[in-house]
């Protein structure tokens, strides 16, 4: 329970003013710290002059960039849990500034922590008071931090990490098919104790939920209190056994480098090297790619498919490029980055150590003609509309890269799905002839074309959004459809 001195039934004042960047709370700022590659979002809290910080991503530079741009003082690092989709700079960032590591005193970790209990107050300079609040359902040690104004003597916020999400809540599978039940049921008990403790003003600052896959649902807002959950949150809305039913059935894939998240954070992770890696040229990055390393184009898809170093593979950073390649890569398999520019190469460093691969091996800039020396490969695009067409004219095979669940739903007739993800291992599975690779938007139509065009395989990438694919009359199936 929070503490009666810090009465939850207070109502919260909603004189705020926000901005993209921040919400102010008279004088308590609250400044979400955006990841949108990986749908998460850090929190750095202050009053003017000490700070706090909850699930701060491995980059720590931008949250010290924050400190000193708003002259605060960290004194307090809030973990909500043991992360599964990123590796922390949770102790990095304690190291970096003499700030208090807080982590749940039940988690097994391999580094010195303040712990932290359910119930239990930390103050946070004269005016906020953080109360722990054990919230499990997405791990079985998950906290969420309800945040109390002592000037204004009301409860105004609460950090709930993977418990409570905008218009859903965290997976409970990501421990293992052994804990999905009672985690499940666990997560929609703590969703209804933060409701009946936490006025229906309180603000809801959830650490996933914009895109993670470690979101059960995804959902559009972008802001949302007690309150507005109670009246749109399934969690909050549906009886317990609906809740769990409809969540456990649909759930989908998530990527297969979470497995690899959990033990790097309960070991302590440092702090990223972010330096340029040694650079390669042409005749290097073959023999790396004849080695079978990983040599990763980071251009977008129309300039890949227009011309690419052969053998290269296409994550371009105009999409989910760090949850992809994580998802697909075998891990420890060596990455060499080629950017058109360094700062092309800087940023997908960044993503990169988000999810534990620290260092790449080498790295080019400038184009393909700088990387390869060899004649390009390249590969043609097309649109919905264009593939109806053909299908008029020719036989071809149709590939549907999308998950799973995604396919089942609504597919085109005589799609063979093989989803991205395992695209990798089952390229003898694509069946022979000419390939026309779709998903829903492009993105991982050319991932895939890039193994597929690595392999040999005369192929089409559809660049086209799977909404039209109906339209322009091709035949779909599926419950959806």
């Amino acid at each position: 329970m929070i503490p009666d001195l810090y009465d939850p039934l207070a109502t919260a004042s909603t004189d705020r003013q926000e901005t993209h960047e921040m919400t102010e709370t008279t004088d308590l700022t609250i400044i979400p710290i955006e990841t949108p590659s990986l749908g998460d979002r850090s929190y750095l809290v202050h009053d003017g002059e000490v700070a706090f910080v909850v699930d701060p991503q491995r980059d720590i530079d931008r949250v010290l960039g924050l400190l000193e741009k708003h002259s605060v003082e960290l004194t307090h690092v809030f973990e909500t849990h043991i992360h599964n989709d990123y590796v922390t700079g949770g102790l990095a960032l304690a190291q970096a500034t003499g700030a208090q590591y807080l982590v749940n005193g039940e988690d097994d970790v391999s580094f010195v922590r303040t712990p932290v209990a359910d119930g239990q107050v930390v103050e946070v300079g004269e005016r906020m008071r953080v109360t722990a609040l054990a919230t499990p359902g997405h791990t079985f040690t998950h906290l969420s931090y309800a945040l109390f104004d002592a000037a204004r003597a009301e409860q105004v916020a609460v950090f709930t990490g993977g418990s409570l999400l905008y218009g859903a809540t965290g997976r409970p599978d990501l421990l293992g098919a052994e804990h999905t039940h009672d985690l499940v049921h666990h997560q929609h008990a703590s969703a209804h104790k933060l409701a009946e403790l936490l006025p229906d003003e309180a603000e809801v600052y959830p650490t996933h939920g914009f895109g993670s896959f470690c979101s059960a649902t995804q959902s559009d807002a972008t802001s949302s209190t007690i309150g507005q959950e109670k009246k749109s949150n399934p969690v909050l809305t549906q009886d317990e056994q609906t809740y769990v039913d409809e969540l456990l059935a649909g759930l989908g894939a998530y990527p297969s480098y979470y497995a690899h998240m959990a033990p790097a954070n309960a070991d302590g992770p440092s702090e990223p090297d972010l330096s340029a890696p040694v650079r390669a040229e042409a005749a290097e990055l073959r023999r790396r790619i004849e080695a079978g390393e990983w040599v990763v184009d980071l251009r977008n898809r129309t300039a890949f498919a227009a011309g690419h170093a052969p053998g290269t593979l296409n994550f371009g950073l105009d999409g989910g490029f760090a949850t992809y390649l994580g998802w697909l890569i075998t891990w420890g398999t060596p990455v060499t980055l080629l950017g058109e520019t360094p700062e092309d190469v800087a940023e997908a460093q960044r993503e990169l150590v988000r999810i534990g691969i620290d260092r790449p091996a080498t790295h080019a800039t400038g184009g393909p003609q700088d990387w390869s020396d060899r004649e390009l490969s390249s590969f043609p695009t097309a649109t919905f509309a264009d593939l109806a067409q053909v299908r008029h004219h020719r036989d071809i095979v149709i590939l549907d890269v999308r998950r799973a669940d995604e396919h089942d739903k609504a597919r085109i007739a005589g799609a063979v799905n093989i989803p991205i993800h395992e695209l990798p291992q089952r390229l003898a599975d694509v069946p022979a002839g000419e390939v026309w690779v779709h998903c829903a938007g492009g993105y991982r139509a050319s991932v895939a074309a890039s193994f597929l065009s690595a392999a040999g395989t005369k192929l089409v990438a559809v660049d086209d959004s799977f909404d039209n694919a109906e339209k322009v009359g091709l035949h779909l199936v599926g419950p959806e459809a």
